[in-house]
């Protein structure tokens, strides 16, 4: 025995999702749509097919049992859909407050380290005359970076909220479809008369047609195609060995970057794909890996420890090196997150090295996590 619909839900049923102040009446079977007055009048009226919906559900066989199975599918899928958006919302939020913590802890090294310079350079003599000047300059120091991190934290939040913008517009079309197809699904189990469940089934039918579409336009992977490919030599007159190239960053200004295991070097190619610039990395018995972390800094595995390099005006630097708590052999970055993989497992550290979680493991074999 089937509980009653409520009436609330049966309104929901009759209301029109197009005029939610008219109650459908009709349907089109050019279109498959169910329409009110004011669809029929405003959409359908070169139609041949609109008729009366108890005329449209006369006759009409439904496969609720399929029906059911199909739309709690399609709710389960879009309710993975909205926690992937959630994930990646949470997960740009914590790289934001990391970048900006890192951004403000480089400031004030470089401020407290020239100050140290400033006290350390005056003589015994002058000290006396010094002092003031050193203390206020002090204070005003504390002043700008105090005022840095406020325009900093606005500025960044600022960044954040664009950035998460076109991600919460998703996540609420996720929650209105899975809301819609819950109820639907409630619907069709409690329905009765073949007029409600005519218009119960189209609704689902059209529902589920909908998430579907949604999820392939937002969601579904998409193949790459290769257009063609070029050789160039990489050699630098001071290699010694034979170019190993293991790696192959790209960076937004046409320029490449390429660890050179064989030379135990990271070079740097211009747009012509010719070397302009090098560094010296100790690669030893472990492939290097890289991965880009802004559009002038990537991150370069070495030795189980993660080296940052920088390019500006087509020259290298090295910069800050991270020590892991495990071994390094790849490394991947995703919004404000590194995730690298060791011998046997997965792992997601923040950009100042902080483990977060180890993602997956595989001790199956000793070495399942080198070259992913």
């Amino acid at each position: 025995m089937k509980w009653p619909l409520s009436k609330k839900m049966e309104t929901s049923l009759l209301t029109c999702v197009i005029h939610k102040s008219e109650q459908i009446t009709m349907y089109c079977a050019d279109h498959s749509q169910l329409c009110c007055s004011k669809c029929v009048e405003l959409n359908h009226r070169p139609c041949l097919q609109v008729t009366p919906l108890h005329q449209a559900a006369r006759g009409k066989s439904i496969d609720f049992k399929n029906l059911s199975v199909s739309t709690e599918n399609t709710h389960s899928q879009m309710k993975q859909c909205e926690t992937y958006q959630e994930d990646r919302m949470k997960s740009l939020k914590v790289s934001y407050k990391e970048h900006e913590r890192l951004i403000v802890d480089g400031l004030r090294v470089n401020i407290v380290s020239y100050l140290r310079e400033c006290e350390t350079s005056t003589v015994n003599t002058t000290h006396e005359h010094m002092q003031y000047p050193i203390s206020e300059m002090r204070e005003e120091i504390k002043y700008l970076l105090a005022d840095f991190e406020k325009s900093t934290i606005k500025e960044k939040k600022e960044e954040l909220n664009l950035k998460q913008a076109p991600l919460k517009v998703v996540r609420n079309s996720c929650i209105r479809l899975q809301y819609e197809l819950f109820h639907l699904h409630v619907a069709i189990r409690k329905v009765l008369g073949k007029e409600l469940s005519f218009i119960a089934s189209k609704k689902c039918l059209e529902n589920i047609q909908q998430s579907d579409i949604f999820i392939k336009e937002n969601f579904s992977n998409k193949a790459l195609a290769v257009n063609g490919k070029s050789v160039y030599n990489v050699k630098m007159p001071s290699d010694s060995n034979t170019c190993g190239i293991d790696s192959i960053c790209a960076l937004p200004n046409g320029q490449v970057l390429v660890s050179d295991y064989g030379n135990n070097k990271v070079k740097l190619l211009n747009q012509q794909y010719q070397v302009v610039s090098h560094c010296n990395v100790s690669h030893y018995n472990d492939p290097p890996d890289m991965c880009l972390i802004t559009p002038t800094e990537v991150a370069v595995t070495v030795n189980g420890e993660v080296q940052f390099i920088t390019v500006s005006q087509s020259q290298l630097a090295k910069g800050r090196k991270l020590k892991l708590q495990n071994s390094c052999h790849s490394i991947a970055h995703n919004q404000g997150d590194l995730y690298t993989c060791s011998d046997t497992a997965l792992y997601k550290f923040t950009l100042s090295g902080k483990l977060v979680c180890r993602l997956y493991e595989d001790t199956s074999a000793d070495y399942t996590g080198l070259y992913h």
